[in-house]
């Protein structure tokens, strides 16, 4: 059963706001962490088709990311220095309570005429929290918790006099003020496991999971689909790619091949045993990262996996696959951030687009 929307899907990029870039080796990424890097490759994002960027939420070292700049406050500098692109500013329940985030939120949505949307990060990495003095919960509570912290954001933007009960979090008769402008901030969420999928299906506006072939990701889009049918609710999902275009499909591959080569052993494993714990730790034992080879583990959020490795037409080829499966959003890392952006969007954007413009002239297959 094919999903696709007749609407154009939409182009994410990771933001390098981490050091160490998006895979876990020591292959050369002209890629940088700082702010003058960033500002410029957001402007480069926003002039070649990208529509939304992600920035990453990390408080500790490890795996290759030395140095972190903090996420909501690294988003707003973006958006100051763009026009159109929205950025999503990854929050972790725990450091964050969600009067706190609600309250940034909503002045940065004024502050750049509403261009902010929220990715809430329910947490994988145990010697994170550890490390900041932060209480760890098990898998489905860590869940449970960011269900409640997205429900308390959304009471808290719409309603005054907000009141809220929860396991986690108290609210009393509060009313924010101003509240965010229409249309409120987008609420992002990731993970693969049953729970995340549970959640998503409840509360979300996007779905951000790991990378995947067009056959698996179908199958968990159908699956939250239906959930959400059941709560009354539409979700729209982001899938997670590495991509890596060249102008013949050897040279791609070669690069590939060059990343696995060089990939940081002690790194990847390091990181291997931390996610394989968080995603084993999921009641079905199938959360992210679950059945992720070395392999796969070398981009963080199994980005290969996704396959977007070869030519411009390859690639957008790919991509209309995903589509298909039911991808609304394709979510970007690459090697050589400001300049593979650029050549992404000159060179696979608008095959996407005339891929895409061949298929609505398609007759709508009966479901």
């Amino acid at each position: 059963m094919s999903h696709a929307n007749r609407e154009a899907v939409k182009f994410a990029y990771w933001v390098p706001n981490v050091s160490g870039g998006l895979v876990i080796s020591n292959i050369e990424q002209r890629t940088s962490w700082t702010i003058d890097y960033n500002r410029k490759l957001a402007q480069i994002a926003e002039e070649n088709g990208f529509e939304y960027a992600l920035s990453q939420i990390r408080f500790t070292a490890g795996y290759g990311a030395e140095f972190q700049h903090e996420s909501v406050s690294f988003s707003h500098a973006l958006l100051e220095s763009t026009k159109t692109l929205k950025v999503i500013a990854a929050i972790l329940p725990g450091p964050w309570n969600p009067a706190l985030a609600a309250k940034q939120i909503a002045t940065i949505n004024h502050l750049t005429n509403g261009r902010v949307a929220v990715n809430v990060v329910s947490g994988w990495f145990r010697g994170e929290f550890a490390a900041i003095g932060e209480h760890w919960l098990d898998h489905d509570e860590r869940y449970r918790r960011s269900e409640e912290f997205i429900r308390a954001l959304r009471g808290i933007w719409t309603e005054d006099n907000f009141t809220f009960r929860g396991d986690f979090y108290r609210f009393n008769n509060y009313s924010l003020k101003p509240k965010p402008i229409d249309p409120q901030p987008e609420i992002f969420q990731g993970g693969s496991s049953r729970a995340a999928r549970d959640m998503a299906a409840r509360v979300s506006d996007w779905y951000f999971t790991n990378g995947n072939t067009p056959d698996q990701i179908a199958k968990q889009v159908n699956d939250i689909r239906q959930k959400a049918k059941e709560s009354d609710h539409s979700v729209r999902v982001g899938v997670n790619a590495f991509a890596i275009v060249r102008e013949t499909e050897e040279e791609a591959k070669a690069v590939l091949a060059e990343i696995i080569e060089k990939a940081n052993p002690e790194a990847v494993n390091a990181f291997g045993h931390e996610v394989k714990n968080a995603g084993k730790a999921s009641p079905e034992g199938k959360g992210n990262w679950a059945k992720s080879s070395f392999e796969d583990l070398v981009q963080y959020n199994d980005g290969f996996r996704s396959n977007l490795i070869g030519t411009p037409r390859q690639v957008a080829e790919r991509i209309l696959d995903l589509k298909r499966a039911g991808a609304d959003l394709i979510l970007l890392g690459f090697l050589h951030f400001q300049e593979e952006v650029e050549y992404f969007g000159k060179y696979v954007i608008p095959l996407v687009r005339e891929l895409e413009a061949a298929e609505a002239l398609q007759p709508v297959a009966a479901e």
